[in-house]
């Protein structure tokens, strides 16, 4: 359950959110707190670990070596839980956290820390874990995963996996092992729980995805496993964002724009907010590379005020009307119906991480590092077939047009950001 909280109010929210720089918002924290010290991020328990971790975790996508400040904030703030990955900017990510605990060693044990291999063969397992481990000058990982899975029994489902994780965990290398999945996720959840020896997930879970009934039934089969969950793409943004449908103004989308903003809080503090009225789930990773973002996302955080049931009504009849704008991850029902081996939702999510995470160069290598052929395919398959079954109804062929024109000319995509229409 949550730490028990001072009850903020109206006022008090305003007094973080409007303040002006990261220095003032963690005065404006102590000034509330008053004599008992800042008031902090909630903590909720991370499944059945006996860990409790802080409700928003820092993604550390970006090269953390040159965001010192971020880090010292997040942890000032009781950000408590930090992830990022082996290939995350190159090492670079992993290299900043090492650089950050070399000069605050006394932090490393108030954090969560997790990082990832992008393999599941134990050798590759080993040796990542090993470099993640002199990256970041610590003699553990808190929890280990294996990054972007998307079919748990080819992946994860191995006796060679399971004993690796044992022997790391004997070895007091990792404290915990689990997995991050972007597509299938339903099916990745109920199939982690089956296994009865994972202990934490990560999921793409946002106010798209969690009013399913697959959604539904598969995170409250891993809250019965004891699996600790994290959010992450909570945000659900493609090429329709939270204002507009795909351009053109959105009658719904400004009402709750407008409610929202009445209640004291942004559409993107919303999403948040509605992500944390499941208590099944314990932490939100949100990629959060500058000061302003951070503050926005703790305030959202701190913020007390509960999202009614008509707030919840109006982001499920957006989440409908914009659902063509929006990949799911269900790879499993477009991919199945292409006789090419071609990775439509892999190329969706570039495409997110392009557009609206302004990622361009990571993209960039990470579409190049598809298979030549499958690339070369993506323009000449016939996606009737797969646009038929997708349940947003996206238009799957003009998007992997506008891949391979955005993502295979470097030159270009470095100066063209524009949103896909």
């Amino acid at each position: 359950m949550l730490r028990k909280e001072k009850k903020w109010s109206r006022r008090d929210f305003f007094k973080i959110t409007g303040a002006a720089g990261i220095g003032s918002v963690v005065a404006s924290m102590k000034n509330v707190a008053g004599a008992s010290g800042p008031i902090k991020v909630p903590i909720r328990p991370f499944g059945k670990t006996g860990v409790n971790v802080s409700i928003l975790a820092l993604g550390g996508t970006y090269n953390l070596k040159s965001r010192q400040l971020l880090l010292r904030q997040t942890l000032k703030m009781g950000v408590n839980y930090w992830d990022t990955a082996h290939s995350y900017s190159g090492g670079n990510s992993e290299r900043g956290i090492g650089k950050y605990f070399t000069r605050y060693p006394e932090d490393r044990k108030k954090v969560f820390l997790v990082t990832k291999t992008g393999s599941s063969n134990p050798d590759n397992m080993t040796q990542d874990l090993q470099t993640s481990l002199e990256r970041m000058n610590t003699a553990y990982i808190d929890l280990f995963f294996i990054h972007a899975v998307s079919d748990v029994k080819d992946e994860v489902n191995h006796q060679k996996i399971k004993e690796w994780a044992e022997i790391a965990k004997a070895e007091g290398k990792i404290r915990f092992f689990g997995f991050s999945t972007h597509k299938n996720m339903e099916q990745c959840l109920m199939d982690g729980a089956r296994l009865g020896w994972i202990d934490g997930i990560m999921a793409s879970y946002n106010y798209r995805l969690m009013n399913t009934k697959a959604m539904k039934k598969a995170v409250d089969e891993c809250v019965k496993a004891g699996i600790g969950l994290t959010a992450m793409k909570t945000q659900a943004t493609f090429f329709a964002n939270f204002y507009s449908d795909v351009g053109k103004e959105n009658e719904t989308a400004s009402k709750f724009t407008d409610q929202f903003m009445d209640k004291g809080f942004t559409p993107e503090q919303a999403k948040l907010k509605v992500v944390w009225d499941n208590p099944n789930i314990a932490s939100i990773c949100s990629a959060m590379p500058n000061l302003t973002i951070l503050q926005a996302n703790v305030a959202a955080a701190l913020n007390k005020t509960t999202l009614s049931f008509e707030d919840h009504r109006i982001l499920e009849q957006y989440a409908r009307e914009t659902a063509f704008g929006y990949c799911t991850g269900c790879a499993n029902l477009c991919e199945s119906e292409i006789t090419e081996n071609t990775p439509i939702s892999d190329v969706m999510r570039y495409l997110m991480y392009y557009h609206n995470y302004g990622q361009h160069k990571r993209t960039i290598r990470k579409f190049n590092k598809l298979p030549e052929m499958s690339r070369k395919r993506l323009a000449d398959i016939d996606y009737s077939k797969a646009e038929s079954v997708c349940p947003q109804k996206m238009p799957i062929a003009k998007l992997m047009q506008h891949a391979i024109e955005t993502l295979s000319d470097e030159d270009r995509c470095f100066t063209n950001a524009s949103i896909f229409i």
